[in-house]
């Protein structure tokens, strides 16, 4: 493919992703105030559906990753990246019209057989992208879906206070619907020959794609950690607003929450595409575990902070580090897969997602419950050195000794 049309695709993409990213992100800050709204609810009520309601969207999403990426595989992305984005639209546009929990529960169901624009568009990206420069391509996606995260709750909260939760649903479906229509005029899907390698182009069974994973033991070892490391990420994100309010008092709560929240998006702008750069020329794994053990050690200190900008501060720290992640750990998927399988590979690293976004905010709970705030940094801090040590020590047994063993027999011989 040639690069011109590489570029048009990377650029209409990053448009889609900010579009969709800045969508979900508008409606996902009110759900529990529009439940409020559906009738004369307790407040534990309130926030029990808001969870449920909130965590549906990604026990579907988690089910249905890999039947999208290997159908991508075998006839093309594009298509299943206009469906996502039109099912989604459906979804969050009948949202506005609900008048029960029971309905906005099942729309957010029916979401997550949708859900997963974002991945395939990334899985899309890579295979079309020379693997030498994966990295750095993927580090520019991903800033598209973080900028539409960091502005998607201020309009959000815009649109609601000047149109009430049901309108904001209603026009926020208009933008997922233009990422469809973009996606659909705008993109030309070629499957371009990348390599000389015949695996690159054979057809697959599921079996096989499993069994490719469970043979590589640091591809295995980075898909358990797209668990641990949303477990870790989103155990906190439940908690953060009471945190806040807990070191900085009720005065401005939403304000200085907020500011806490985008503090990590914007660490997260500012070095996606820096990290994938860098992963490009020294590689992607070593990258991966020094923003691993970085993230932990991010994460150790607010435990101990007094002070709402010392929060900032390492929210702002943390978002540098979690920013390389997902694109580095894409790019390594798209080295070690072979390209007539990477869409399938994808959606399980994706599957393997959604579980932490599950797992995460209901360990973040829990342990804030028994043990308090400082309890869920400390494990936090432990999963993300962990991560780091399982790579670290994958990676030296698999793939460093094993190649510096063999240079050394060379060289002797």
């Amino acid at each position: 493919m040639e690069e011109k049309a590489v570029k048009r695709n990377l650029a209409i993409m990053w448009v889609a992703n900010f579009f969709v990213a800045g969508s979900m992100t508008m409606v996902i800050p009110f759900i529990s105030l529009y439940i409020d709204t559906l009738g004369n609810y307790s407040d534990s009520f309130v926030q029990r559906w808001a969870g449920f309601t909130f965590g549906i969207t990604f026990v579907t999403a988690f089910l249905f990753s890999p039947i999208w990426g290997r159908i991508g595989d075998k006839y093309g992305r594009k298509y299943i990246l206009i469906f996502s984005a039109f099912g989604i639209g459906v979804s969050v546009f009948l949202m506005g019209f609900v008048t029960s929990v029971w309905q906005l529960f099942i729309l957010r169901l029916i979401m997550g057989v949708a859900t997963g624009f974002i991945p395939m568009s990334q899985a899309f990206i890579s295979t079309q992208t020379p693997k030498h420069i994966a990295g750095r391509v993927l580090g520019t996606l991903q800033t598209g879906s973080i900028t539409g995260s960091l502005m998607g709750p201020m309009l959000g909260g815009v649109l609601a206070d000047a149109l009430g939760y049901g309108d904001t649903f209603k026009w926020v479906s208009i933008t997922v619907f233009l990422s469809g229509l973009i996606v659909l005029f705008g993109i030309r899907e070629v499957k371009p020959k990348l390599s000389d390698d015949a695996s690159d182009y054979r057809s697959y069974t599921a079996r096989e794609v499993i069994a490719h994973i469970v043979h590589k033991p640091v591809l295995l070892i980075i898909m358990l950690i797209s668990t641990l490391v949303q477990v870790a990420h989103f155990s906190v994100q439940p908690i953060l607003s009471l945190f806040v309010e807990e070191i900085h008092g009720p005065v401005n709560i939403a304000f200085y929450s907020g500011i806490a929240f985008s503090a990590a998006g914007l660490g997260n702008l500012l070095m996606a595409r820096n990290w994938g750069k860098l992963g490009d020329r020294v590689g992607y794994i070593k990258i991966l575990i020094g923003l691993l053990f970085m993230a932990g050690v991010v994460y150790f200190p607010a435990a101990f902070i007094t002070d709402i900008w010392q929060l900032i501060i390492l929210r702002f720290m943390l978002g540098v580090a979690i920013g390389g992640i997902i694109p580095l750990r894409i790019a390594y998927i798209r080295q070690e897969a072979p390209l007539s399988m990477q869409g399938e590979v994808l959606g399980y690293n994706t599957s393997l997602r959604f579980l932490g976004n599950i797992i995460g905010p209901a360990m973040g709970g829990i342990i804030a419950g028994f043990f308090g705030f400082s309890a869920v940094f400390f494990v936090t801090s432990g999963l993300l050195i962990l991560c780091g040590i399982l790579l670290l020590v994958s990676w030296y047994k698999n793939e460093y000794a094993g190649k510096h063993a063999h240079l050394f027999s060379t060289n002797r011989g």
